[in-house]
């Protein structure tokens, strides 16, 4: 398997961007408005619908976890968090303030050996799923 596009590689990232934003909510969002409820759910919404229900979105989450860990990345984010806190003040640093500044690094430094593996997983689940 060769890397991921950059197609895939941002749906992955946007995938797990959703379900951490929504913590541990684990479901699809309730529609406010009548037009949402005649509305078709769109592919990505399916495929997440089916993540969860099966907990391979959140088997998907910990390997991702595992892997990160065990290539420093994680230890990597928490010393450029660490430097940037030194260099405004621990007590001037909010934490949006280190999202703002980790987000955009932290994105670009994921190895693309860690993608790869996430998005064959996701594929297989597809597969196995039927979708």
């Amino acid at each position: 398997m060769g890397q991921p596009t950059s197609f895939e590689s941002q749906a992955l990232i946007s995938a797990l961007r959703i379900s951490e934003q929504r913590g541990s909510i684990n479901r699809p969002p309730t529609p406010d408005a009548e037009e949402d409820r005649e509305q078709e759910p769109t592919l990505q919404e399916i495929i997440n619908i089916k993540l969860i229900e099966s907990g391979e979105k959140e088997r998907l989450k910990e390997l991702l976890r595992e892997r990160l860990i065990e290539c420093g990345w994680r230890d990597e984010m928490k010393a450029i968090c660490r430097a940037f806190a030194r260099k405004k003040g621990r007590n001037n640093v909010t934490v949006d303030d280190l999202v703002h500044v980790i987000t955009p690094k932290g994105r670009a430094s994921v190895p693309d050996s860690v993608k790869a593996e996430l998005l064959q997983r996701i594929r297989s689940f597809l597969v196995s799923a039927s979708l």
